[in-house]
């Protein structure tokens, strides 16, 4: 039988609160992520105290849209059917008399290659998948997959490809992926993801 003797333990020990440092470290680290937190339809103010992102005041009376003052990640707080994205540089929330209304956005900072846009979609579809989310009119715009075809369609500069999803009668996402001509990497195949978030609209 294999016996750690004191120098064996300490040493297991510290390699045990190393990890444990860092597992911890990472999820500090991502839980210190800015983000604007809301749902649909509720109060402006609401999602500014909420959020940990910095976000001007809704203009009343009008139909307009802000941006956060830094790049953050968008979380819908909803308890059934919540997800959060990775940062985004581009990030829109519209209001409509002082209540938040759609949102725009890209989760990304920067331009992705194949790869990593594949890895974001397909978190985002697990995400919503798990949440109970439907995929919708898949006939045209199936479900983002990572399969040789979806990964040919993706690198057409001319098609791109879409999905679909509604979360029961009260959230729809449409989920966008193309190509994107990026002039600090301009031999580099980069992709741009969309999302936008609202009450249903109806697939089109």
């Amino acid at each position: 039988m294999n016996r750690l003797g004191p120098i064996g333990w300490q040493r297991g020990g510290l390699g045990l609160f190393v990890a444990a440092l860092l597992v911890f470290g990472g999820v500090r680290l991502f839980a210190d992520e800015p983000e604007i937190a809301l749902t649909p339809g509720e109060p402006w103010e609401d999602m500014r105290q909420r959020s940990s992102a910095a976000i001007d005041p809704a203009i009343p009376g009008h139909h307009w849209f802000m941006v956060p003052k830094t790049d953050a990640r968008l979380r819908l707080i909803d308890p059934q059917y919540g997800f959060v994205t990775p940062l985004a540089r581009f990030f829109t929330i519209g209001f409509t008399d002082e209540l938040v209304d759609g949102i725009r956005m890209s989760p990304q900072i920067e331009p992705l290659v194949l790869d990593d846009t594949l890895r974001v979609v397909l978190d985002l579809q697990a995400q919503w998948r798990k949440a109970g989310w439907i995929s919708i009119g898949t006939e045209k715009d199936p479900p983002f997959a990572d399969t040789p075809e979806w990964r040919a369609r993706l690198r057409d500069v001319n098609r791109g490809g879409s999905a679909y999803w509604r979360a029961s009668n009260k959230y729809e996402v449409m989920l966008v992926v193309g190509r994107f001509r990026d002039d600090s990497r301009p031999t580099e195949e980069r992709y741009l993801i969309t999302l936008q978030l609202a009450t249903p609209w109806g697939y089109p």
